[in-house]
């Protein structure tokens, strides 16, 4: 008989819970397919994360960590961070999705482990505010505001894949003539 690896299971799980709720949102996911997904017994699930919509929320937590450490605010470099965060969702487009399932789901209510949120939001924020304070960028938009518009103009063309496609073309000129644009388009977002 195998012996147990409690964390190589929680792994599996966590896995699997991605895979599941980028695909279906929080509504739509089902324990028994994580389960399934990650040969875990159900009951583990609940023990180890709660319920779905704890593990939802902790998914998403430890997915925009990752992303924090990988692709840091940098006010100095605008434009290599605008690369660097396209190039990320490109690799990672469960984040982007697990963002949008969110914003369906809560709409504007209070979000689990909103705290945890404001406090990972606040040091992106003072990052920006920083890059103002130095006069490397523009303090005409306030920095919470700069960083919703520069993430927002970076992650769009990943979020709504279709509209790309049809507004901007598929080939690998098209893509990147708009990488190029919207690498101008926060060029002068904060430009001084």
């Amino acid at each position: 008989m195998a012996a147990r690896d409690p964390e190589a299971t929680r792994a599996r799980i966590f896995e699997a819970a991605v895979a599941e709720f980028a695909r279906h949102g929080i509504a739509g996911a089902r324990i028994d397919r994580i389960a399934a997904e990650a040969k875990a017994n159900k009951q583990l699930i609940y023990a180890y994360f709660g319920n779905k919509a704890e593990l939802f929320a902790i998914v998403l937590e430890k997915k925009m960590l990752d992303l924090a450490e990988a692709v840091p605010v940098d006010p100095d470099d605008i434009e290599g961070w605008v690369d660097r965060l396209m190039d990320y969702h490109a690799a990672h487009p469960e984040l982007l999705r697990l963002l949008f399932w969110e914003g369906l789901e809560y709409g504007t209510d209070e979000l689990p482990h909103e705290a945890g949120r404001q406090e990972h939001y606040v040091r992106k924020v003072a990052l920006l505010r920083d890059g103002q304070e130095r006069g490397v960028v523009t303090d005409a938009i306030p920095a919470g505001d700069l960083l919703f518009l520069l993430t927002a103009v970076a992650n769009w063309t990943a979020v709504v894949p279709q509209m790309r496609r049809i507004l901007v073309g598929d080939g690998a000129e098209d893509r990147d003539r708009l990488r190029a644009s919207v690498k101008e388009a926060a060029r002068r977002l904060v430009a001084r």
